[in-house]
């Protein structure tokens, strides 16, 4: 019995990376898992990994800016566990460029991923938790669930070459702590974690093909530049990016009992950088 028994977590691009990491660490403290991921295969796979060991996990495969994902997802936790505990918006990705070459395409796009998806989870969620916390009230019970917004230091520092990046992941913060207040009285703690440099597929070389996403048939080139690359380690107080497993670490912190008196909090997860 581990100190997740019972919950259910539901978790957007948890089919790699930090998002992978992330479900593997819940899984193994006895959640059951909603799996996300753009694309089929790293879903199942994650997922496949759970269940082998085994815990409980299903998928819920798409694009997190489709208008429909947020009740889709929501709807997945529910239908096949009956319940809905933990939130975790981790999935996005980067479309860099100054601002004098950036489209309205561009910026909106990054809007659209990095703060609207998130906010039709929770909106979709909403509902479910209202009752559920209503009913637990009215048996006198105290149950938390937790929101885990993914932010960025590029939301909370700014970041040249990323203002609708930077924007939408500072927009975040503002949704994070508004969403503590409003969902206080149904015992629900929402916080944020900001990354700094991480090694996660975002943070590749451009001349890396892992570096390309393919999304819904368009590639975008994600990624740093190979001159910006080398220089990132030397910004980090602690002297390297960090692992996925040690981003993950960030974000458990606020899906655990122990952080049941914590909210609308921005915990800083980069290796010792601070401005």
């Amino acid at each position: 019995m581990g100190k997740l028994s019972g919950k259910v977590a539901l978790i957007t691009g948890s089919g790699r990376g930090i998002g992978r990491a992330l479900a593997l660490k819940l899984a193994g403290d006895g959640a059951s898992l909603v799996i996300s991921d753009l694309d089929e295969a790293p879903a199942e796979a994650t997922a496949k990994e759970i269940r082998d060991g085994g815990g409980k996990a299903v998928t819920c495969v798409g694009n997190i800016a489709a208008a429909d994902f947020g009740d889709r997802f929501i709807k997945t936790g529910l239908d096949a566990f009956g319940g809905l505990d933990i939130i975790v918006n981790n999935a996005g990705y980067t479309l860099d460029s100054v601002i004098q070459k950036m489209t309205d395409d561009q910026f909106q796009t990054m809007l659209d991923v990095h703060l609207i998806a998130p906010f039709r989870i929770l909106r979709a969620a909403a509902e479910p938790i209202r009752l559920f916390a209503k009913k637990e009230a009215a048996e006198g019970k105290e149950i938390f669930r937790k929101v885990v917004n993914v932010s960025s230091m590029s939301g909370t520092n700014g970041n040249a070459g990323q203002v609708n990046y930077s924007s939408a992941k500072s927009a975040l913060v503002g949704m994070t702590k508004t969403m503590s207040k409003e969902w206080g009285r149904y015992k629900v703690n929402v916080n944020c974690v900001a990354f700094g440099f991480i090694q996660t597929r975002l943070t590749t070389s451009y001349d890396d093909p892992a570096s390309k996403i393919v999304i819904e048939g368009k590639e975008v080139q994600a990624g740093v530049p190979g001159a910006a690359l080398s220089a990132l380690p030397m910004m980090v107080p602690l002297g390297r990016a960090g692992t996925p497993d040690e981003a993950a670490g960030g974000i458990y912190l606020f899906c655990t009992p122990e952080s049941n008196y914590v909210s609308g909090q921005v915990l800083l997860v980069g290796g010792g950088i601070s401005t």
